[in-house]
């Protein structure tokens, strides 16, 4: 899920990593060295499209053979609040269970509040917090304002651009 790699002084590096057990689901954290190896589990990734939220469940679709299948909300994460209808999504599957699932790096939302533009305060950069209308709320340039459309990055929760 994810890792974290240090080197201390003297010693070897080592990884830490999170897990997620594939037969119960439950996530463990381990901390290996560098010249440690692992048996990587082989999961198939399959693209599906995002139709609708039921509850704590989300209802996908194969773009090819137009078969629906429902997901607990939960596989996506944090990244579930970016989940919109018609939007490309992708499935991991082991041993045909649905392990994790995961947007598109990049994500465009509408802004639904963000504080006044203050001019000529600083040199430097300003950001200024704007809600989006999935809930987020991000840092973003201060020329930014309500009604506007912008690119968010799902991997850091960051702006990117004007769409």
């Amino acid at each position: 899920i994810k890792s974290h790699h240090s080197h201390q002084g003297r010693g070897g590096a080592t990884i830490q990593v999170e897990l997620r057990d594939v037969d119960t689901g439950n996530k463990i954290v381990e901390r290996f060295r560098t010249d440690e190896a692992l048996e990587r589990v082989f999961v198939e990734d399959k693209p599906f499209t995002y139709l609708y939220q039921e509850g704590d469940n989300v209802a996908l679709m194969e773009p090819n053979t137009f078969e629906q299948l429902e997901v607990s909300k939960e596989l996506f994460g944090k990244n579930a609040a970016y989940l919109k209808d018609e939007m490309k999504v992708t499935v991991q599957f082991f041993d045909g269970r649905a392990l994790s699932g995961s947007v598109p790096p990049r994500v465009t939302c509408t802004v639904v509040e963000a504080q006044p533009n203050a001019k000529g305060l600083t040199a430097t950069p300003q950001y200024k917090r704007v809600l989006l209308d999935n809930g987020l709320t991000v840092l973003a340039p201060p020329f930014v304002e309500v009604g506007e459309n912008i690119v968010v990055s799902t991997v850091d929760d960051s702006y990117m651009t004007r769409a």
